[in-house]
């Protein structure tokens, strides 16, 4: 079915001030740079050319234009090995101008999440993703339902505030 979301790189080029992700799984499926990493291999992170994607760029535009893009991550611990190598490639979205944190499963007891990842631009349109069982993207959902983005800017700065840096946070 074909989706009505527009792409990410498009809604984020449509915005002024803030984009934060808030990711709470342990695992989101197989990739090949993931299932590269597993046999060993690792990036160069000297060689930007060789692991630079749209992604990036789109985020380092962003930033480039004032946009504060922050993502938050609450995961299990002891880790999972997605979790593992996401920590290890999460370099990438910080020289692309994201500010990254991580917040223990277990340290965000008591504070109230969608059930949903989402990334918000501008405090005013949500994009939540929806995960099958086995980690796959189903599909994306727009949302601007005030009291829905009211619950989801409150769930990321309650997570934020408790969270701890990427470059502090150590597997």
């Amino acid at each position: 079915m074909p989706s009505s979301v527009p792409p990410f790189s498009e809604l984020l080029a449509n915005t002024h001030k803030s984009a934060v992700h808030l990711e709470m799984r342990d695992n989101y499926g197989t990739n090949p740079r993931l299932e590269a990493w597993q046999r060993g291999e690792r990036v160069d992170w000297d060689n930007q050319e060789s692991w630079w994607h749209p992604f990036h760029q789109s985020i380092k535009d962003a930033v480039a234009r004032g946009v504060i893009v922050r993502r938050a991550r609450v995961i299990s611990e002891p880790v999972s090995e997605y979790i593992r190598w996401e920590h290890y490639v999460t370099q990438a979205n910080v020289i692309a101008g994201e500010d990254v944190r991580w917040l223990p499963r277990s340290h965000a007891t008591g504070f109230l999440v969608p059930a949903n990842d989402f990334w918000l631009f501008d405090g005013n349109l949500i994009r939540f993703h929806h995960f099958g069982g086995d980690g796959r993207h189903v599909m994306d959902e727009l949302n601007t339902d005030a009291g829905t983005l009211g619950l989801c800017v409150a769930a990321f700065e309650e997570v934020w505030q408790h969270a701890t840096p990427h470059s502090e946070y150590t597997i």
